[in-house]
């Protein structure tokens, strides 16, 4: 049976046409609206905005023209692209068109104010009902285009003049110059004139300008079409109809059930300030479990509405699109908007019925009439209305509100709220308390940039950039017991010179291979729990600083799960600090200079007894703006809020030293190699390139992310939810341990599997403690202790695995690459 056009009402008697591409009669029908500037109205059947649809349908035509804008820009600018959609309509479009593209953050335009959002633009869209559209991003460098090179992808649902596109690329170029802008719609209506138009606009400002659309065509309108659809309008409005839904039939109505969701904690309710893709991972993760609360509600409904509010379309999609999953009922998904237009309950036009209901969301421009088109008579047994929480008032609620108006036409109406989401003030975060001064920039400036693999370290360019100053042609290793006797005697500090690198014997290789083995999926999942609390806590974009070198495979093994798991490419640095002496005050400059501290995240391996975390507090006091809250990997100190677990097992990059690091030396400070406008220094051991095995690390642990991430994504839930206090318990066994073994001197205490296998490799230890009945964890250790003729005692009530004790008894020696004392310093 030939199903009717649902332009066909408008065609006829308005004399409109539409022509173009096969699929434009099945992607669009025409209606009337009541709006001075244009009379009819292009009603998409794939938007989900007036025609009720399959989620799928909805979500799979935004997410197709996604794919289609990554394969224009290749790899490599999609990862540096930004999507822009535009309220009311394309909102959800917007957000499918990002999430096919897959590594794009997504803001929309809205035309809802927010207190203390800063503005970061705003625009006109000449034929809308409502005009003004404003840029509210959280983050306020998401549009800055400081790589120019940076496309811009912008998404609406159809193109008709094209001014809209004109006029805010107009807006957003003066302020945000870029290169390449992408448009994106459904449909393509533009006239050959207005086509014309954009691409001279294009050449004006001297930036690329793509177009990616489903269809194309063109409306032809005849002379005097807005007079006749004006008075159309008017002669049915007049007319009595069953079109407009009222009140509904009388009798019982149902009473709307309230779903609670638990909608995922950090996840915005959209993309009116800003949805990354780890909010959309955080989200995509949560969905199954509210869609089948939702089903539980519904009980045995068979036909079934997913209704969304206005702007806020994606998420109530999403759960539609989930639902369908969850649930064998035929599901459809609209959303209720702002725009009068005429309903007739004709086949051949788009919209057949309409409910109209007060806002409910106390918006700036006052009260006013909002609507929910084809509802009413479509034979919906359930409806889920989706809205924010700033829209659950009891204007909704209310006789004649929208839940009433529902309850009229259905059997079930049930509620579902998203919490709206509150973007961070500046007293959220820590920031800056002023911007750096022209002078602190000028000598920030002065600094070198990061020095990168592989010229310095084997690492990869784009794995980390280490703020250190090149010191590999300068000899500074001394024999162990040379550097214990000065360092302990008060004539060197530790910093000063380095131990000679720990040439493995292939009985130890074979253990660290072992190791790695043992503990991938184990380390996979600590990184992908601290990373995904990062995101969660810090994002949207954080800037690792990883404590070289310890932590600065943590930081590149935290910068490869944010790339693989969410498409987001995380800065990362490493930098200097020296128990005693602070952290490289340089390298804070630098970081100051080129990225907001407050979005700084200091990333270590371990805690032992938390001295470092107590370091970075003692050195940052100095510094406007830097959180000294450290993340880890393990934290069996319990020294820290941020972690990937407070186990204390083997992290095989602890079992080496440069060989795990990128070949990198520690770091040093000494007086007369750095100057007071050095980074401070480090060696790139060349020569060990044949022991590498860095790369073989990061790799076996990266190859595991994807078989953990089920349980990260629930671990991370989890942990964010504790309490994650310090409890300082490593700080307390140090102390005892200190007194107990007479040793009257924390620093020679190093607990944890880490730091006593540093213990073991670089200092001169007197004995090793060991928890009772600690396994494979510690085989390493037993071996090395054995090489070196260390005793391993086995004790009970250890908060930790393992603990190693620096033989206390050395006088005062040489250190240096010449082995003689530097107490002339």
């Amino acid at each position: 049976m030939d199903v009717q056009w649902s332009g066909n009402w408008v065609a006829g008697r308005l004399g409109v046409e539409l022509v173009g591409d096969e699929e434009l009669h099945e992607l669009l029908g025409l209606a009337l609206r009541r709006n001075p500037k244009r009379a009819h109205l292009l009603v998409s059947n794939v938007l989900g905005k007036h025609v009720p649809q399959r989620p799928s349908v909805v979500y799979g035509a935004g997410f197709e023209l996604g794919e289609r804008v990554r394969d224009l820009l290749g790899e490599a600018e999609a990862h540096r692209a930004v999507v822009l959609g535009y309220a009311e309509t394309a909102t959800g479009l917007g957000h499918a068109v990002a999430d096919g593209l897959g590594v794009a953050p997504y803001l929309h335009s809205t035309r809802r104010p927010v207190d203390g959002v800063a503005q970061a633009g705003g625009f006109e869209e000449s034929h809308s009902h409502a005009t003004s559209h404003l840029l509210l991003p959280e983050d306020p460098e998401l549009l800055s285009a400081a790589d120019r090179g940076a496309p811009l992808v912008l998404v609406d649902d159809e193109f008709s003049t094209g001014n809209t596109v004109l006029n805010t690329v107009r807006a957003l170029h003066e302020r945000y110059p870029r290169d390449r802008y992408v448009i994106v719609a459904l449909v393509d209506m533009r006239s050959e004139a207005d086509r014309g138009r954009l691409a001279a606009f294009a050449e004006e400002i001297g930036a690329r300008v793509d177009l990616v659309a489903r269809a194309s065509g063109t409306v032809l309108l005849p002379d005097g079409v807005l007079e006749k659809g004006r008075d159309l309008v008017a002669a049915h409005e007049a007319a009595p109809s069953t079109a407009a839904g009222g009140a509904g039939p009388e009798g019982p109505r149902p009473v709307p059930v309230r779903v609670r969701l638990d909608w995922p904690a950090g996840v915005p309710d959209g993309g009116r300030h800003g949805f990354t893709p780890v909010h959309r991972a955080a989200l995509e993760a949560a969905l199954p479990g509210m869609a089948g609360r939702i089903a539980d509600a519904l009980g045995d409904a068979r036909r079934v509405l997913v209704l969304g509010f206005e702007e806020l379309m994606y998420a109530p999609l999403r759960l539609g699109t989930a639902l369908e999953d969850a649930t064998t009922a035929d599901v459809r998904y609209s959303t209720t908007t702002r725009s009068p237009v005429l309903a007739v309950d004709d086949p051949g036009y788009a919209i057949r019925s309409r409910l109209v209901f007060p806002a409910h969301d106390d918006p700036a421009d006052g009260p006013g009439e909002r609507y929910a088109y084809n509802v009413a008579g479509a034979g919906f047994d359930a409806v889920v209305a989706v809205v924010d929480s700033t829209a659950d008032t009891a204007a909704l609620h209310a006789p004649g509100g929208l839940l009433d108006r529902l309850s009229a036409h259905t059997d079930r109406v049930l509620l579902a709220v998203v919490p709206s989401y509150v973007p961070r003030h500046d007293s959220a975060k820590p920031s800056r308390t002023t911007s750096p001064s022209a002078s602190e920039r000028q000598e920030a400036a002065m600094l070198p940039e990061p020095l990168r693999g592989p010229a310095f370290s084997s690492y990869a360019a784009d794995d980390v950039g280490w703020l250190l100053q090149d010191l590999s042609d300068t000899p500074l290793e001394a024999p162990t017991e040379e550097r214990e006797e000065a360092i302990q005697s008060g004539g060197a500090h530790y910093a000063e010179s380095l131990p000679v690198e720990y040439q493995p014997t292939p009985q130890y290789q074979e253990l660290f291979l072992a190791a790695l083995d043992t503990s991938a999926a184990r380390i996979a999942r600590a990184v992908g729990t601290v990373t995904e609390t990062i995101l969660a806590e810090r994002g949207p974009r954080p800037v690792l600083a990883s404590l070289a070198r310890a932590g600065t495979p943590v930081g590149v093994l935290m910068r490869r799960w944010a790339l693989h798991r969410h498409g987001i490419d995380l800065p990362h640095y490493a930098v200097s600090i020296v128990r005693g002496r602070g952290i490289d005050a340089n390298a804070l400059r630098w970081l100051a200079a080129h990225h907001d501290p407050a979005d700084v995240v200091f990333v270590d391996g371990w805690t032992g007894k938390g001295a470092i975390t107590r370091e970075l507090a003692a050195a940052l006091a100095g510094f406007d703006g830097f959180d000294p809250e450290i993340a880890v990997l393990a934290d069996p100190g319990g020294c820290v809020r941020t972690y990937g677990t407070r186990e204390d097992f083997l992290i095989p990059s602890a079992c080496l030293n440069s060989t795990v690091s990128g070949l990198i030396s520690r770091t040093v400070l000494r007086a007369d190699l750095v100057g007071p406008d050095d980074f401070h220094g480090g060696k790139f051991y060349r020569e060990l390139a044949g022991a590498d095995v860095s790369g073989l690390f990061i790799d076996t642990v990266a190859a595991r992310f994807d078989e953990v991430a089920d349980a990260v994504d629930a671990g991370a839930k989890e942990l964010i939810a504790a309490d994650r206090a310090p409890t300082w318990e490593g700080w307390a066994a140090v102390e005892r341990l200190s007194e107990e073994y007479g040793i009257h001197d924390v620093n020679l205490v190093k607990p944890g599997v880490g730091e006593t296998t540093r213990v073991l490799l670089r200092r001169v230890p007197w004995k090793i403690l060991a928890a009772r009945g600690a396994g494979a964890d510690l085989d390493h250790v037993r071996l090395l202790a054995e090489q070196r003729g260390v005793p391993v005692e086995e004790v009970d009530g250890l908060p930790y695995t393992c603990v190693g004790l620096i033989h206390p008894k050395f006088t005062r020696g040489a250190t240096g690459a010449d082995g003689t004392a530097v107490t002339g310093k």
